[in-house]
């Protein structure tokens, strides 16, 4: 079976296909992600670029795009077929995604915890920055991306696979959300931002949406930076920047609002 092998270093084992040797190589024990995909060419994308891309560069973490059109049956390696009881569209067949997540898998942690697989759907729970968190703390992730109607329910629950949505709305695949979800994880590794304090101040850390950003010039169209941030006193800098989180999220993210709340009441 075939797999599109994004640019990164990987760590060496061995293997029935032939690999390009000169390219670049994961780390030994770096961070992986396995994306399922009928478009393995839309990887890596945007991932391929600015500080995600130069973490892939640079082995930080690897990404391995696998095809599932060799996993499919026939003369024509078809992949879907016609929904069970009628009605529109096709359906991935359970043979076909079985068995390419069995080639994605043979080499991987078998505990969801250490390893999550997860299925890009829109009625999955939906995706935090939390869950992000959490991912960016396991070993990698498998991640399959849904086209059409949907993938066979049996394999979901054959392989405990979680369904995750990137919000209401309907893509044409799960490969944007995959790449979202992915950029979302990757940024949080070790060593890929360059100031790591930067993450603790961003929108959902702290459970509040992020203050205001301003920079050069000091007046603009009129308009001029808050005195507050030109005044050298960071304590009252920290205040003006908590009471500007508060009221952002309680005006724009009333249900962040109330949870950051109950938080502060315990």
């Amino acid at each position: 079976m075939s797999a599109r092998r994004a640019a990164g270093r990987l760590a060496i084992a061995p293997s029935t296909q032939p690999r390009d040797l000169g390219a670049p190589r994961p780390l030994q024990d770096a961070w992986q992600a396995d994306v399922l995909t009928l478009v393995p060419a839309a990887f890596p994308g945007v991932l391929g670029q600015s500080l995600t891309g130069k973490a892939l560069r640079d082995g930080l973490w690897g990404l391995e795009a696998i095809d599932l059109r060799p996993f499919g049956v026939g003369k024509h390696r078809n992949v879907d077929d016609t929904p069970a009881g009628g009605g529109a569209g096709m359906v991935l067949r359970a043979d076909v995604l079985g068995r390419a997540i069995k080639h994605a898998l043979r080499r991987r942690p078998a505990a969801q915890g250490d390893w999550p697989r997860v299925c890009l759907s829109p009625r999955g729970r939906p995706f935090t920055q939390d869950r992000a968190r959490a991912w960016s703390q396991a070993r990698g992730i498998t991640m399959i991306c849904g086209r059409f109607e949907g993938v066979d329910q049996r394999v979901l629950d054959h392989f405990e696979i979680e369904e995750v949505s990137l919000g209401d709305f309907i893509l044409t695949g799960g490969e944007i959300a995959a790449q979202a979800m992915l950029d979302a994880t990757v940024r949080l590794l070790p060593g890929v931002l360059g100031n790591a304090a930067s993450l603790e101040d961003e929108s959902f850390a702290r459970g509040l949406l992020e203050h205001p950003q301003y920079t050069r010039p000091a007046e603009w169209e009129g308009r001029a930076i808050p005195p507050v941030l030109l005044s050298g006193d960071h304590a009252a800098v920290a205040r003006w920047r908590q009471a500007e989180a508060e009221a952002l999220t309680r005006a724009r993210r009333p249900d962040l609002w109330a949870a950051w709340c109950a938080r502060q009441a315990k």
